[in-house]
């Protein structure tokens, strides 16, 4: 294969969020471990928040590597690859920390989902045109 088609730039980011992902889902495991909830959230308030602060970040960050792969692949500027790559990650470790600590609005929920949107839009936008650029 040749270097120029390996989504280096990706490997990263994916991998980041692979770790935060992991860490996220082992938060819920331990919550429910100590509350003896098998399934579910069994009511508890904690745990409901925990499951949601994992929920919250698949929904986003996933979607999120999967156009910042296929935007790698159609040969995006790097600079812009990292700059959403670098938003997407931080905005999801910036909303985890935000809605971790409490259900309302925060400053970490609110600047965390505004990276995170915007990097999605912008990838988004940025493979719809590279659509456009190949017909």
């Amino acid at each position: 294969m040749n270097s120029a088609t390996i989504p280096t730039v990706t490997a990263l980011y994916a991998g980041l969020v692979g770790v935060l992902l992991v860490v996220l889902a082992g938060l819920v495991s331990r919550l429910r471990r100590s509350r003896k909830v098998g399934l579910g959230d069994g009511g508890d308030k904690d745990l409901q928040r925990a499951i949601r602060v994992h929920g919250n970040a698949v929904e986003w960050a996933v979607p999120g590597v999967l156009l910042l792969l296929v935007a790698e692949l159609n040969r995006a500027d790097p600079l812009l690859l990292h700059a959403c790559g670098l938003a997407i990650v931080l905005g999801r470790v910036m909303h985890a920390y935000g809605l971790s600590g409490r259900s309302g609005v925060s400053i970490g929920r609110f600047w965390g989902s505004a990276l995170s949107w915007t990097a999605v839009l912008v990838l988004a936008l940025w493979c719809v045109l590279a659509f456009a650029r190949a017909l």
